[in-house]
């Protein structure tokens, strides 16, 4: 009887403890090096004693939650703020209203011959590769998992989809970018070259690797859509799919007076925070700047106008409307006021206590549904603290540098189409143990461009492969602690996601790697 029992492959927990555990014995064998600062003010290899890991893996895990503490607590407070206003049934309602009113428009021949649902995909996909593109949007888009999922599953989708349409699409753009200033800014500043040169190439890289993720999300969600079996996450969805079934009974005429106490108290909120910062208000696209004092008056005016028209139809329309402006003000606070974990998190809190006194709840009721919340997703903040310690035992045992220096140590000797492409694989290999982007620039770029310059490769070149390395890996190691908190609040086991991932991420490195040929074979504008 038990051989024909179906073999349970090991939960996340157990394969992140494993790596940890194979990282330390690795400390046992590999010599230690580092990198310091030389003479030049350049990175230089020197040799030290490894620091053999022991008992630390124990410790790993307490370190690996002090080192990502801030996107632990993050994804707490997305966790409970999501769970309110989920609780209060608007995102629901929210969704099958915007889904009913797009499919109206099929009776167009020309919506119909294309499907709305796949418009829907592309729309969404295309708008987060150009936030990864352009202001590097990574962290920010776990809130936004949260409710593309819903919306995948509620169009016959299932949560890969949902993750792909968000993630994939703002970890593609960012690979791919053309304005990122966490990638191609700090690296082009360590190679000495101007900021943001070279765009015009980049954006045809970022324009092919987009056009790709959107074609393989269309066949692979069509191919769901028919048989939805087919779908890896069939059974795990039925969370998902059992919260999409939910009707609530009192529909879009919902109304109580609480809800018009929390338009007050956002609109007093907003009020304030224009008037204190429109005049400060500047959009900044890559080393540019543009002043636009007009963005968050006209935000407001928007906020004040949908939100009296929510209110007068639905608490749900409401409610709905307060997390479209918890987005917009998101993305005007990045692009506008540099914000990060901290503001963001403010932000979602407060959207959190706005959503549950607009449906009524009193201060006890929202703080045991927020609790209830953050314990539901408590998964996804644990994993992250516990795949840092991989790092962090590499990095105590001192062997970091070793397995670095003894990758670029292969470069020597090799023409410029070889040590491109060593170059390339270099980078990706080590974005399996830096996740960091200004990490790896600090330490790569400075040895590595004067390096092409040798063997006359551009350092436009060299930056692109540090790119494309630095960006297509992040979206299936275990050491990105973004990919586990997306994954943990999809609830999509790691496992899973890499059968399912792996042939989408070595198509991408692939293609990477053919669009840095032309680098080196053509006379490209900016190379």
């Amino acid at each position: 009887m038990t051989g024909h029992m179906k073999r349970k492959f090991p939960n996340t927990y157990i394969i992140v403890s494993a790596v940890i555990l194979l990282c330390a014995i690795a400390t046992w064998l590999i010599p230690g090096g580092e990198y310091v600062q030389g003479a030049d003010g350049q990175p230089e290899y020197k040799a030290t004693e490894h620091v053999p890991q022991t008992w630390q893996v124990l410790a790993a895990m307490y370190k690996g939650f002090e080192k990502q503490a801030g996107i632990i607590v993050f994804i707490l407070i997305v966790g409970g703020a999501m769970w309110i206003t989920n609780s209060t049934k608007a995102l629901d309602t929210g969704i099958m209203a915007f889904l009913a009113k797009a499919q109206k428009l099929e009776k167009h021949a020309i919506f119909r011959a294309i499907g709305i649902n796949n418009i829907i995909l592309v729309c969404m996909t295309l708008m987060f590769s150009l936030f990864g593109g352009i202001f590097g949007m990574s962290e920010e888009c776990i809130a936004f998992v949260a409710i593309s999922i819903p919306l995948a599953i509620s169009m016959g989708y299932d949560s890969i989809t949902g993750v792909g349409m968000v993630y994939l699409g703002a970890h593609v753009g960012f690979a791919g970018a053309f304005l990122n200033p966490f990638t191609i800014g700090v690296a082009q500043d360590m190679a000495g070259l101007p900021l943001f040169s070279g765009i015009g190439y980049r954006l045809a890289c970022w324009a092919v690797l987009t056009l790709f993720l959107m074609s393989f999300l269309l066949i692979y969600a069509s191919r769901i859509r028919k048989a939805p079996q087919k779908s890896p996450m069939y059974e795990l969805d039925g969370f998902w799919r059992a919260k999409a079934s939910e009707v609530h009974e009192t529909g879009s005429n919902c109304r109580n007076k609480s809800s018009w106490i929390s338009f007050a108290l956002a609109f007093t909120a907003i009020l304030l925070f224009t008037i204190r910062y429109s005049p400060d208000c500047t959009v900044n696209i890559g080393s540019s700047g543009i002043h636009t004092p007009w963005l968050m008056p006209a935000a407001a005016f928007l906020f004040t106008i949908l939100s009296v028209y929510a209110l007068r139809n639905s608490v749900h329309f409401y409610i709905v409307v307060l997390l479209a402006f918890t987005i917009v003000y998101l993305v005007i606070g990045t692009i506008c006021f540099g914000w990060y974990i901290p503001e963001i998190s403010a932000l979602f809190l407060a959207l959190a206590i706005l959503s549950g006194i607009a449906s009524g709840y009193g201060a006890g009721k929202i703080s045991d549904e927020f609790i209830a919340g953050a314990k539901d997703i408590f998964p996804a903040a644990f994993i992250v603290g516990l795949a840092s310690g991989i790092i962090i035992i590499l990095q105590d045992g001192k062997i970091i540098g070793t397995i670095l220096h003894s990758m670029e140590s292969s470069l020597n000797g090799a023409g410029p189409l070889a040590s491109l492409s060593m170059m390339y694989g270099i980078q990706t290999c080590i974005n399996l143990f830096i996740p960091s982007a200004t990490a790896k620039a600090a330490i790569t770029m400075p040895i590595m461009a004067p390096f092409s310059d040798l063997i006359g490769l551009s350092r436009q070149a060299t930056v692109l492969a540090f790119q494309f390395g630095d960006g297509f890996t992040n979206m299936i190691t275990p050491t990105s602690g973004v990919l586990m908190a997306v994954l943990g609040m999809a609830r999509i086991p790691y496992m899973k996601w890499v059968r399912w991932a792996w042939k989408f991420i070595l198509l991408l490195i692939l293609i990477g790697f053919l669009l840095l040929l032309p680098t080196v074979l053509l006379d490209i504008s900016g190379f």
